[in-house]
């Protein structure tokens, strides 16, 4: 088992330098203050874990006394004394920065405190210029977010260039009225006779009558396909149309069927571009998630619905940021079309931040900033300044 020394002039820049050593899972063994800076002494868990399976093999493998369960319970004890030793590092992190960047610290525990991610939040923190104090941060800052928020303008939306379009996304995400936004609004601009909606839905109880009954209000044929065969039939017949809408079956990110529905959208002669809905209340895990699962398939972007139920929009802004997703929509009420409307990054961002956050349970108190903060999240990619 090989422990490494790692020496840095701060607790951040040592913890990263250990982040990028051995790894996110690296259990750190002890910390000190030594003239000049921080030591920290680590070891990749991995190695630990070769270390204890060596140890139980020596010992006559598995046996009541030193079995499988036994080295499990050495390596939960290492990772909980890890988890003790991390806080502890932290909480002097925080300090540290605190002192040395207040504005930085403020603005980490303002983001946090909005919803956003911790990585992102120190990574947006860490570019803020450092002549900049009050109103000047969070306007730098609402400049940045807005710059970096892929909203695709009026003219290149998918009701102004039509095509075809599927759009898929978790259970609750509001596809079916979705659609029927859409077409109603695409209907307005281009007539009834340039539209057409199609369902894959032939599961869910009362999802085809519900899209037939807003065909019927908007004039507009509604088609169900149940393989790829009755797709491929129903996309030739509606070739001339401006824009075609698929509605989808709703599937959780961790669908193994998510790749069986893609592969049934695609290859069908005309194009079948995949839009994926995000609910803006769902958790910023579950949102990274579907993020990863669905885009590994091909997306042409994103509707973000269910905005009039969001308390905050930090998780949401931070998953579009860094996934660099563009967002065509947005969606705050069940009224159709009345309540879908381009995407504005100017008006997410203002809305972020200018929401009163209720004082509840859920709310970041100050002595969880730090452990907040010391959170880490699998995105890597940090928002620009513009």
């Amino acid at each position: 088992m090989v422990v490494r020394k790692f020496f840095a002039p701060g607790t951040r820049e040592a913890l990263r330098l250990v982040r990028e050593g051995l790894g996110t899972d690296a259990l750190i063994l002890s910390n000190r203050q030594v003239p000049g800076g921080v030591e920290i002494m680590a070891v990749a868990e991995r190695d630990v874990s070769a270390a204890v399976s060596t140890v139980s093999a020596a010992s006559g493998g598995p046996s009541p006394g030193f079995d499988v369960n036994a080295t499990q319970d050495i390596l939960s004890e290492v990772r909980h004394l890890r988890g003790m030793v991390e806080s502890q590092l932290a909480g002097f992190a925080w300090k540290e920065l605190t002192r040395t960047s207040p504005a930085q610290a403020e603005l980490v525990r303002v983001l946090l405190g909005r919803g956003f991610g911790a990585r992102f939040s120190r990574a947006l923190a860490s570019r803020l210029p450092a002549d900049l104090r009050g109103t000047q941060v969070m306007r730098w800052v609402k400049a940045v977010l807005a710059a970096n928020v892929r909203s695709v303008p009026a003219g290149e939306d998918l009701v102004s260039r039509g095509g075809v379009f599927a759009l898929v996304g978790p259970t609750g995400a509001g596809k079916t009225t979705t659609v029927a936004k859409l077409a109603a609004s695409c209907t307005l601009q281009h007539g009834a006779s340039r539209v057409a909606l199609l369902t894959t839905d032939c599961y869910r109880i009362g999802a085809v009558d519900q899209l037939r009954i807003y065909g019927r209000i908007l004039g507009v044929p509604v088609l169900v396909a149940r393989d790829q065969r009755d797709l491929a039939a129903s996309l030739a017949e509606l070739q001339g149309r401006h824009l075609v809408l698929i509605d989808t079956v709703g599937m959780s990110q961790r669908d193994r069927r998510v790749a069986e529905q893609a592969a049934l959208l695609s290859g069908h002669g005309r194009p079948v571009q995949r839009l994926l809905l995000l609910s803006a209340v769902a958790q910023g895990e579950a949102l990274e998630e579907t993020v990863e699962r669905y885009r590994a398939d091909g997306l042409a972007g994103c509707v973000l619905t269910k905005v009039d139920e969001a308390v905050t929009l930090g998780a949401v802004l931070d998953v579009l940021v860094r996934a660099a997703l563009p967002l065509h929509y947005v969606t705050n009420g069940q009224r159709v079309p009345e309540d879908l409307h381009l995407a504005s990054s100017l008006y997410l961002v203002e809305r972020a931040f200018r929401a009163e956050l209720p004082d509840g349970s859920f709310r970041l108190a100050p002595e969880d900033v730090p452990l907040a903060a010391a959170r880490t999240s699998s995105g890597t990619r940090t928002p620009v300044a513009p």
